[in-house]
């Protein structure tokens, strides 16, 4: 098997893992938190970014290991036919997205079961997958500055910023009663986030290439998500 016959397939896979991924958001997200059909759509919509992360892994370390015969297409594009800046941008940025994606959807559901007992977030596992995303926009970091691609560089603050956040809570000793609930909309959204920008961004690369690096294109989930993370921590916070 050729290595893009393998990136179809992984390519496949990952569209269609990710499809349910970006209709199951809005389920949760609109109905009542709690009710049965949060909680079923919510599994639902864990499961299925779990699955789209590993694809998008595969995807990415098929690219690496053969960036041109991955992406044939791309050879003629004025901006993304340097082997380095499909490397970097298909390669490092989608493997760190993907480990983003699957942190974040991890980290959500793990509020919820270690809800009734903090503990649990220090197993070494979850722990574990702080660490990997750390180490993963570290790399796109350092491969972004290689490439000169800034949108690298300011998609990594993300990452940094997770991480951060995700450690406060889950080493906390004693985190305020209600926590979870935020913790867990925020990694949930935040995982929400993840896929859409990943298909935004490299989807339009087969329509419309010019748009991959496009900051204002990357930037809509993010500015839909912030917002619904805003508006829950709003609601959590009244009386």
């Amino acid at each position: 098997m050729s290595s893009l016959q393998l990136f179809h397939i992984l390519v496949a896979g990952h569209i269609a893992t990710g499809l349910v991924g970006l209709l199951s958001f809005w389920v949760p997200v609109a109905a009542q938190k709690g009710g049965q059909r949060h909680r079923w759509w919510g599994r639902i919509f864990v499961r299925s970014l779990l699955a789209t992360g590993v694809f998008a892994v595969g995807i990415s370390l098929v690219t690496l290991s053969d960036p041109l015969g991955t992406h044939p297409k791309l050879l003629e594009h004025p901006q993304l036919s340097d082997p380095v800046v499909i490397t970097a941008i298909f390669g490092w940025m989608m493997l760190y997205l993907a480990v983003l994606t699957i942190n974040l959807a991890w980290y959500g559901s793990e509020c919820i079961t270690h809800r009734r007992a903090h503990a649990g977030h220090r197993r070494w596992y979850n722990l574990l997958s702080q660490l990997l995303l750390l180490i993963a926009a570290v790399l796109v970091v350092y491969h972004g500055w290689q490439a000169e691609q800034a949108l690298m560089l300011g998609i990594s603050v993300v990452g940094f910023a997770t991480v951060g956040t995700n450690l406060v809570f889950m080493l906390a000793s004693r985190p305020p009663r209600n926590a979870w609930q935020f913790e867990h909309l925020k990694g949930l959204i935040g995982a929400g986030i993840s896929v859409y920008t990943a298909f935004f961004a490299f989807g339009a690369v087969r329509f419309y290439p010019d748009l991959a690096l496009y900051p204002g294109y990357w930037a809509i989930p993010l500015v839909v998500g912030l917002a619904l993370i805003l508006r829950y921590r709003l609601q959590l916070m009244r009386p």
